[in-house]
């Protein structure tokens, strides 16, 4: 399958679609089927005792599927999520970037399915993996 939108386009689109969480986001690496995404971590990012929310860990999941449909299909910007699971498997590390690698394993007329394995950088094991379907609009 081929590309539609690249990283550059993808950063665009989340900034001119979604300006109010638009910074939370930076799309590095974009292949078929695939992207790679980081979450800057910021103290709004933070819960108490100093780690990353889980609502946190959640939006880089759902962002990171969505951009890795729009990197394949295209700005179809009404694509919505219809499943998510999500299991947080170890504590990320403080004050360090989030960094997930989202795969589509199919991609239909109609939805996107795929996961996210989410990491704190310089770890090796994940913090996150979150399974997710997106519904397509007919176009």
């Amino acid at each position: 399958m081929e590309l539609k939108m690249d990283a550059a386009a993808l950063n665009t689109l989340m900034r001119q679609e979604f300006s109010q969480v638009a910074e939370d986001f930076v799309v590095e690496e974009v292949a078929p089927m695939a992207v790679t995404v980081r979450l800057p971590v910021a103290e709004r990012h933070l819960r108490p005792g100093g780690t990353i929310s889980g609502p946190t860990m959640f939006s880089l999941a759902d962002v990171s599927m969505y951009l890795a449909t729009m990197a394949m299909i295209g700005p179809v910007t009404l694509a919505v999520t219809t499943n998510c699971s999500i299991n947080f498997m170890r504590k990320p590390k403080a004050g360090v970037d989030l960094i997930a690698y989202a795969k589509l394993h199919k991609l239909g007329k109609l939805l996107s399915v795929g996961d996210v394995l989410i990491h704190s950088e310089g770890l090796d094991a994940p913090v996150a993996q979150a399974s997710l379907t997106y519904a397509i609009p007919p176009r």
